[in-house]
């Protein structure tokens, strides 16, 4: 019995954790809704539009159907027009009045 109940929980878990992932957060809920994603792991999707390559700081745009975003991250650049899926942090890049620059941090991206 309590191994039953064991295996549930794990399987809802797990079932859980992939969900954020089979199903992308959409760009745009993250821009119409800094505060609600902000500090929070998403997973997103889209493809690229711009890369960004300085001598320590690489980033792309990422485009969805809803938006784009700027995407930090250590690894090697993405092509330009590549799809991916991803998983980052949402941080507030700055602010100036109203006007604010979100990004993500991909996972494993130090800070």
């Amino acid at each position: 019995m309590k191994k039953t109940i064991v295996i549930s929980i794990v399987s809802i878990c797990l079932l859980a954790a992939a969900c954020g992932y089979l199903f992308p957060t959409k760009i745009g809920d993250i821009l119409k809704n800094p505060r609600e994603y902000a500090g929070k792991e998403v997973t997103v999707s889209g493809e690229v539009k711009e890369v960004l390559a300085l001598i320590v700081f690489r980033s792309f745009v990422l485009k969805d159907e809803t938006g784009e975003i700027v995407v930090i991250t250590s690894r090697i650049l993405p092509a330009v027009g590549q799809k991916l899926k991803l998983t980052g942090t949402v941080k507030e890049a700055f602010s100036l009045g109203t006007r604010n620059l979100l990004v993500i941090r991909e996972k494993g991206t130090p800070e």
